[in-house]
């Protein structure tokens, strides 16, 4: 089988540089200030881990010190004095190198959990925000991608706090400290060279990275799109299969990988300019210290131990020195990669609570829509002047066909958009009818469970699935659901009973099954409200006049919009509203609506006559 080919694209969308400048602007000192709020509950921590940072360079810098007066005591003449000094300088030299590495790795065990918590509550606020946002933002989501830049952020922001907070300010400390010691106990022209070298240092690492930036964030976009690719392409593996599109699927891949590619290829290769660069740098201000240092034992105005002084705090200096750049890099991509997960944050809350906003308590609500307008795109409306009321414990069904806009009625009740025009109110217990937008949200949907047409289960077991209609329910309340949605005796002849893995979105169960298993979930919520939408139709016919019987049963006193194709699973509902392109073009009971000859008669002549002819073929 021969696929499709892939549609070509322009230069402008295989740019991996032009994609990249495409990412939120934010400049450090903003995500700093982002980030901040969450340092302050450990201030404590980070300072008490900056002193050790401090107390471990004075260490670092008393062995060169230490090991100076070593040299300088074992070339005295007197061997009563060179008999007893070098043994507590032995002893000191010793101490320093323990004392530096004690104060490194106890500021390690200090911070360990500063990192880590902030890590985590400022992913977990992130995951918070994500699900705050309304149907319209996951609608248009790429669930690869956003996984993939929550879980860079996350890791960015351990690095970003250890590299600059614990290795790039002290390494900073550590070069004005040796500097100030040089010029204690010599003269300017050693500090001269360690400024000199430092500047040069600093401006070319600065310029390079500047430059190199571009690449890394070109190569993040690339691979945040790559995923997305894989995941949207494994989530419907099946889909693939039908059209044996694998090979379409992995040409698709690649394109992304090849963006990734060329922007890692050049962040690899100007990574080697800078290096080299930086190591350059740092040669020539070693040689040109070390220069000076041999020239003043020359002259006498340096000790032997005074050259072994300055090498090694050359030495000392050179390796963080060295790695200054590379810090400075990972802390430029840790901004990058924090740059996305705050830009996920800067998504604006469509649905929001009021702040007067109070809880809904209704047991037997009362629900009104009046004069309702919508549409999901300004430009195309979907409800029209919607009007009507669904009695305290009362039935109301909607049918028509589909693109009506019937199943936008269940996501506007769930307030997972709000209304262009006209409002939805709820009369709590307390009597008042109040705009759905008066409630929070939380207690809102806490009142409203809903069977949905579609029914997609977490990769879990099948009780964890009814359980999460009330997840603090109990084993034998779980069955007691599952036994009203009859599926429990089919969940019972599975190998593993209610411990079956569904598998992602539930493929391993049937429509069916599914489908039932999200009705146990909803009569385990309990709920005030319950909307029906299409919930009986990947049942089959027996299935249906069973679990129906059982629908009706459970609506009793129970406010509850049905949605549905299906005429004869809404014979009974309290009122049947007739819906076609957005507005209500008929209203009554099944027999009135049947009298009058008008759109629902047709629509239930055409299903008896399918449904006759299915029981002929049958």
């Amino acid at each position: 089988m021969t696929t499709p080919p892939v549609a070509p694209q322009t230069a402008e969308q295989t740019s991996p540089l032009v994609v990249a400048q495409s990412a939120t602007a934010r400049g450090e000192w903003q995500i700093l200030r982002e980030l901040t709020p969450y340092l302050r509950p450990f201030m404590g921590r980070i300072l008490f881990a900056l002193g050790l940072v401090v107390a471990g360079k004075l260490a670092g810098l008393a062995v060169p010190m230490v090991l100076k007066k070593l040299v300088d005591a074992l070339g005295m003449e007197q061997a009563s004095v060179a008999l007893v000094m070098p043994v507590g300088l032995l002893l000191a030299y010793g101490a320093s190198r323990v004392g530096m590495t004690l104060f490194t790795e106890v500021r390690q065990i200090v911070f360990a959990r500063v990192m880590a918590r902030v890590s985590r509550r400022v992913t977990l606020q992130v995951f918070r925000h994500l699900h705050a946002l309304s149907l319209r933002f996951h609608l248009a989501r790429r669930t690869g991608g956003v996984a993939r830049d929550v879980e860079r952020g996350g890791t960015a922001i351990a690095d970003l706090l250890d590299w600059m907070i614990y290795t790039i300010l002290p390494t900073l400390f550590e070069i004005v400290l040796v500097t100030g010691v040089l010029v204690w106990m010599y003269d300017w022209g050693f500090a001269a060279i360690v400024l000199a070298t430092l500047v040069a240092y600093m401006v070319f690492t600065f310029m390079i990275t500047e430059w190199r930036t571009r690449y890394y964030r070109a190569a993040v976009e690339a691979d945040t799109r790559a995923n997305e690719r894989a995941v949207d392409s494994l989530l419907n593996y099946e889909t693939v299969k039908y059209f044996g599109n694998e090979e379409h699927e992995a040409r698709r891949y690649d394109m992304s990988l090849q963006h990734r590619e060329e922007a890692q290829v050049m962040s690899r290769k100007t990574l080697g300019l800078l290096n080299l660069g930086q190591v350059t740098i740092v040669s020539l201000g070693v040689t040109a210290m070390m220069w000076r240092a041999a020239a003043g034992v020359v002259d006498g105005t340096m000790t032997i131990g005074g050259l072994v002084f300055v090498n090694a705090v050359l030495l000392q200096l050179s390796a963080p020195l060295n790695l200054l750049g590379m810090m400075y890099r990972e802390v430029k991509q840790a901004f990058t990669n924090l740059e996305r997960l705050f830009g996920l944050l800067d998504e604006n809350l469509d649905v929001k609570d009021r702040d007067d906003a109070v809880p809904l308590q209704a047991h037997r609500p009362r629900v009104t829509f009046e004069k309702v307008r919508f549409g999901y795109d300004p430009r195309r409306e979907i409800l029209r002047e919607i009007d009507f009321e669904v009695p305290a414990g009362g039935t109301v069904a909607v049918v028509g066909h589909s693109g009506s806009g019937k199943s936008t009625l269940g996501r506007l009740l769930y307030r997972f958009y709000d209304v262009d025009s006209g409002r939805i109110a709820i009369e709590g217990d307390d009597g008042a009818l109040r705009d759905l937008r008066d409630y929070t949200q939380a207690s809102l949907r806490k009142a409203i469970a809903i069977v949905p047409q579609d029914t997609v289960l977490f990769n879990d077991t099948i009780h964890y699935n009814i359980l999460y209609g009330r997840p603090d329910a109990s084993r034998e309340e779980v069955e007691a659901a599952a036994k009203a949605a009859h599926i429990h005796d089919a969940i019972l002849r599975l190998p593993d009973g209610y411990d079956t893995e569904v598998g992602e979105r539930g493929l391993k169960l049937s429509g069916g099954e599914k489908q039932r298993v999200a009705i146990a979930r909803a009569l385990l919520k309990n709920p005030a409200i319950l909307i029906f939408d299409e919930a009986t139709s990947a049942l089959d016919s027996k299935s249906e006049q069973a679990i129906q019987a059982e629908l009706d049963r459970i609506a009793e006193g129970r406010t509850t919009i049905v949605i549905a194709h299906r005429l004869s699973t809404v014979m009974n509902a309290d009122e049947i509203l007739v819906m076609d392109q957005g507005r209500i073009v008929e209203r009554g009971r099944h027999a009135e609506l049947l009298a009058r000859e008008g759109a629902y008669a047709q629509m239930w002549r055409l299903q008896q006559q399918e449904r006759n002819a299915e029981t002929v073929e049958a």
